[in-house]
């Protein structure tokens, strides 16, 4: 049973958000939020139901406030996500395949337009949509042991959605190589190509992430928010548009209260 942005249930010392079978959320006292998704396999594999759950959770999750930051993983260091289900998949027709892909293009997109920052928890395999997924967070932290991939062309579809964010990422020869070869990249080469944000060994990646999120949730709300509006907005804007309506922007952020509090921790030292 799927609970609202109220709730008010503890779970080990969090407050319990959503309750979901494939999806589950809760929130520190900081405002670090976690969802997790579940019941998907050891790989994480998304299905139809899980889609579903997840852009859910992700719709709710949004709506509150108190969140500052989301941390974003899969259950288990076997996989951040091994891919879209296969065996559903191989069922589909022309008839019902754009069905199956919007929930994953849902999915992707509340990350993506998610009102806080976003980090992606990358413990092991992150593949063709679990990809897709993993880019349209903020920042991913991932294990050593992690294998990127695209490897949609080996089974009869082109990567689609947001695998039009890798160009941005990691530019167009590497994207292309991604997609058209289906090869996958250890945590190393993604590092180099700047499709990580960071790799450290598996015991050190909840720290990690922990550090950052923490990190994060110790700004300025409003701040991070209307940063991570601006980011969405640069993408569709030109650099003049971009750089014009910024000035409002910096304006608009001494409504807040927030410069003149944390400026002042400044003058202290």
């Amino acid at each position: 049973m799927g609970t609202g942005p109220l709730a008010m249930h503890l779970h080990n010392g969090c407050m319990l958000l959503t309750d979901l079978h494939h999806a589950h959320a809760s929130l520190q006292d900081n405002g670090v939020a976690t969802l997790t998704f579940r019941n998907a396999g050891s790989l994480n594999i998304l299905s139809s139901p899980v889609l579903e759950d997840l852009a859910q959770a992700l719709g709710t999750l949004a709506q509150d406030s108190r969140i500052r930051v989301l941390v974003l993983r899969g259950t288990g260091d076997k996989a951040f996500v091994a891919g879209a289900d296969i065996k559903e998949m191989r069922a589909l027709t022309p008839d019902n395949a754009a069905a199956f892909i919007t929930r994953l293009r849902r999915v992707c997109e509340g990350a993506r337009q998610f009102p806080t920052p976003v980090i992606a928890r990358l413990p092991g395999w992150t593949l063709g949509g679990g990809l897709e997924l993993a880019c349209a967070c903020d920042i991913r932290i991932a294990s050593n042991r992690v294998q990127c991939g695209m490897p949609e062309v080996q089974v009869g579809i082109p990567s689609v959605i947001h695998a039009a964010l890798l160009p941005r990422l990691i530019g167009a020869a590497r994207t292309q190589w991604l997609l058209l070869t289906g090869d996958n990249i250890d945590a190393a080469q993604a590092l180099q190509w700047g499709l990580l944000d960071q790799v450290v060994p598996p015991a050190r990646l909840d720290g990690e992430v922990e550090h950052m999120a923490n990190k994060l949730a110790s700004y300025g709300p409003q701040a991070l928010r209307q940063q991570k509006r601006m980011l969405r907005a640069w993408e569709q804007q030109s650099i003049d548009q971009a750089i014009g309506d910024s000035v409002q922007e910096f304006a608009n952020a001494f409504k807040t209260g927030e410069p003149q509090a944390y400026m002042a921790r400044f003058g202290q030292h």
